[in-house]
C-alpha cells in the first residue's frame, strides 16, 4: 500500500517557474490526505517558495526544498544541510566573472541572499517563484548558513553547465542540472533521494510504501528512492531510465492523472 507521494514541482507538475497548482491537483492531495497518504513536494525550490505553490494544503504535505538540503514536515526542520565554506567561496568565486550572462540566487533555510540588481532576474524570483529573499552586496561576508547555490541563465544554462560549471565541481560537491536554466550546488551528501529517504526513514514509512514522479538529473535519485516511480514523457534520459514507469507531461496534468488512477480518484477526468 503506498503511504507516501513524492513529486518534483518544474516541469513534472506544473510549468517552469510559476507559482500556482492547478485545482484538481489540490483537490487531489486533499483526496490523498482522507485516505491517508501524505503527499510531498520535492524541488529545487527553496521552502518558501514551495509553501505559495502549495497554499490551498501548504500544511497537510511535507517538504523535500533546496533538492534535499532542507526537509520540513508539520512546521519542523526534519533535516538542513549547510555547504562548507570553501566551496561556497570556490563557486563564487568561478561564478561572478559570469554576472551578466548568469544570475545566482544563494540559499539559506531562511530564505535566499541575492547579490544580482538585475530588474528582470528580481522579478522572476519575486512573482515567478514568489522566494523570501534579500539583496546584499556580498554574500560571503553575510553571517548565513548556506545550503544550496543555484546558478541561473535565461533560457538555457545546459550548455556551460554540463560543459564548465559542473565538470569543475563535480568530485567535491553534489553539481547538477536543475530544469533547462539552472544549474544547482549543495553539499555531497544532499540529494533529492536521500531527502526522501530521510522522511521515511522519520515517519516509518518504507520505500515499497513510496511512489515519486521526476523530470530532471536531480530526480533520479528520488525515482531510486522509492518502490514506484514514474517519470514524465518529457524527462532526460536519466531520469526515464531510472523510473520504472513513464507517464503525461505537466501540460496533461499526468501526475494527477495517474493519482487518479491508481487510487480511484475523481479530481480529474479520466
Amino acid at each position: 500500500m503506498i503511504r507516501l507521494i513524492a513529486s518534483d514541482v518544474d516541469g513534472t507538475l506544473i510549468r517552469d517557474s510559476t507559482p500556482d497548482l492547478y485545482p484538481e491537483m489540490v483537490q487531489t492531495i486533499k483526496s490523498l490526505k482522507e485516505k491517508g497518504v501524505l503527499f510531498c513536494a520535492a524541488s529545487g525550490r527553496q521552502y518558501a517558495s514551495l509553501k505559495n505553490v502549495f497554499r490551498e494544503v501548504a500544511d497537510d504535505i511535507a517538504y523535500i526544498a533546496e533538492n534535499g538540503a532542507h526537509i520540513r514536515y508539520q512546521h519542523r526542520n526534519i533535516s538542513v544541510t549547510p555547504m562548507k565554506r570553501e566551496d561556497i567561496e570556490g563557486i563564487m568565486a568561478m561564478l561572478r566573472p559570469y554576472y551578466g550572462e548568469c544570475e545566482a540566487i544563494i540559499s539559506t533555510p531562511e530564505g535566499s541572499l541575492i547579490e544580482s540588481r538585475n530588474q528582470e532576474f528580481i522579478d522572476l524570483i519575486t512573482y515567478g517563484y514568489h522566494n523570501s529573499f534579500r539583496q546584499v552586496k556580498d554574500v560571503l561576508a553575510e553571517k548565513a548558513e548556506i545550503i544550496k547555490i543555484a546558478i541561473y541563465r535565461k533560457e538555457s544554462i545546459r550548455d556551460l553547465g554540463e560543459k564548465v560549471f559542473i565538470p569543475a565541481w563535480k568530485t567535491k560537491v553534489k553539481a547538477c542540472m536543475a530544469g533547462e536554466e539552472w544549474v544547482d550546488f549543495m553539499d555531497r551528501s544532499v540529494d533529492k533521494g536521500r531527502g526522501l529517504q530521510i522522511l521515511e526513514e522519520t515517519l516509518g514509512i518504507a520505500r515499497e510504501e513510496t511512489m515519486a514522479f521526476g523530470d530532471n538529473d536531480n530526480d533520479i535519485g528520488m525515482m531510486l528512492a522509492a518502490g514506484i516511480s514514474y517519470a514524465v514523457e518529457t524527462a532526460t534520459p536519466g531520469v526515464k531510465q531510472a523510473a520504472g514507469n513513464i507517464c503525461p507531461g505537466w501540460t496533461d496534468k499526468g501526475v494527477c492523472r495517474v493519482l487518479c488512477e491508481q487510487f480511484g480518484l475523481d479530481s480529474i477526468s479520466r
